[in-house]
């Protein structure tokens, strides 16, 4: 398998994280899609599924839809990450 673009095999590292927060929140796969539909950003079920399962890549605009959406910053999508290359 190619690992070009990719990172220990992943498409992102923030799929985990995202799920974790959206769960928090009690908002659905569904839900998350259609509230961020009307953010003119379009992310099916499917995608969404796929970015949680690190099968996907995420543009930066679909971060920031997302967090506004999960009423989070982005910051607390992002601050695990950066913590994990700090301990690199």
């Amino acid at each position: 398998m190619n690992n070009f673009g990719k990172y220990e095999g992943n498409l992102n590292l923030i799929g985990p994280i995202l799920r974790e927060k959206r769960k928090e929140k009690g908002i659905s796969l569904e839900t998350l899609s259609n509230q961020l539909m009307l953010l003119n950003v379009n992310l099916p079920i499917t995608s969404l599924h796929r970015i949680e399962n690190n099968q996907r890549t995420v543009r930066d605009y679909e971060i920031c839809a997302i967090a506004v959406v999960l009423k989070i910053d982005v910051q607390d999508l992002l601050n695990p990450i950066v913590e994990k290359f700090k301990r690199l």
